[in-house]
């Protein structure tokens, strides 16, 4: 997947602006593709010069103006595209983990450190996507909403975003108890 199938999707909701945008991959996007807001800026201009989206200006009083974005037809018909296309396998590249890999060598009160503090980023990831989801599906209950509502796939996404960060967090704590537990009772010994 490429930057520009990720910017094109977060755009179906309508027109944002680069701000904009790179508050949705905060939000909801950063869940499954993350970009720094420069590249979102970058990637903007190369789909405009591409057809893919369209901009337009926005003329404002107090502040600079500011150029609003949306998906074109041909944006359209690429995303129809990618999504047509085989989709590859996910692959895992954390930094964390390769720490914890070595932890039969290393300081573990470090890595304990590390692993707690990712704890408490999932915990905090996890209530903020939650209270997408109930903006999302507004008075609507969960499965209503899967059902009837207008827009699910960002819904869906974030539901995964959810799921991710949860097990990251049971995944950090379960770590910390067990690397605890081994250093309390090498020291008993």
């Amino acid at each position: 997947m490429a930057l520009k199938h990720a910017v094109l999707a977060a755009l179906l909701d309508g027109e944002l602006s680069g701000y904009q945008l790179a508050k949705a991959f905060d939000v909801g996007v950063a869940n499954f593709w993350y970009a720094q807001p420069q590249q979102l800026y970058a990637e903007l201009t190369r789909l405009e010069q591409q057809g893919l989206v369209e901009g337009r200006e926005v003329v404002q009083e107090s502040r600079p103006n500011k150029r609003l974005f949306q998906v074109t037809d041909a944006g359209l018909a690429e995303l129809e595209a990618f999504t047509a296309a085989s989709a590859k396998p996910a692959f895992v590249r954390d930094d964390l983990m390769v720490k914890v890999q070595a932890a039969d060598r290393v300081d573990t009160a470090v890595l304990v450190e590390q692993l707690t503090e990712r704890a408490e980023i999932a915990r905090a990831r996890i209530e903020l996507f939650e209270a997408l989801l109930r903006r999302l599906r507004g008075e609507r209950d969960e499965e209503d909403f899967l059902r009837h509502g207008d827009r699910i796939g960002p819904y869906l996404t974030c539901l995964r975003g959810v799921a991710f960060e949860q097990e990251n967090r049971d995944w950090c704590l379960r770590t910390v108890a067990v690397l605890e537990g081994r250093r309390h009772s090498r020291a008993r010994h």
